[in-house]
């Protein structure tokens, strides 16, 4: 697990004005300043998703940007649909870690022929805030299932002190 930035007031503004305001290009901000914790062996990026009806609504999933974004500037390449999330969930701000992991089971699912795009390979699961792992850690079964050699995480923000996201 690899962050760029501890999440606190700056970070918490970057991403929301990221994903509520509309301001895609701080995705660009985002992976430049990951891209120094990228595995030197990434063989993948692949993002988080989000379920359609949140991308229909916002307009983008913004790990999926991140990781454009991270591929454009490594050369790593980025498989923004491996994963998909099947099962709407509800926003997980003020569930704690045992609800966060409720509301995330079965909500992802391998895209047909993730399995041989996956196989052997160093993966890196791309992510905008980490919190409690629930959504990475449903994320990084399905990858090791599929045959990831490796799999790291890599996001914008850890959340350090959970009282920074109230």
């Amino acid at each position: 697990m690899r962050a760029a930035v501890a999440y606190g007031p700056a970070a918490r503004t970057l991403a929301l004005r990221l994903k509520y305001g509309g301001r895609t290009s701080h995705a660009v901000t985002a992976a430049r300043m990951m891209a120094r914790h990228l595995p030197a062996d990434a063989q993948l990026l692949v993002p988080v998703p989000l379920h359609r009806w949140r991308i229909w609504g916002r307009g983008f999933n913004q790990a999926a940007l991140i990781a454009r974004g991270l591929s454009a500037m490594r050369g790593v390449p980025a498989e923004l649909d491996l994963l998909r999330r099947v099962k709407a969930t509800p926003v997980l701000r003020g569930l704690g870690p045992k609800g966060r992991a409720r509301a995330v089971a079965g909500a992802f699912a391998l895209a047909p022929g993730a399995k041989e795009r996956v196989k052997g390979r160093s993966v890196v699961l791309v992510d905008d805030i980490y919190t409690s792992g629930a959504t990475t850690d449903a994320c990084v079964r399905l990858l090791k299932r599929a045959g990831a050699r490796q799999v790291t995480i890599l996001c914008w923000a850890r959340v350090i002190d959970s009282d920074a996201l109230d």
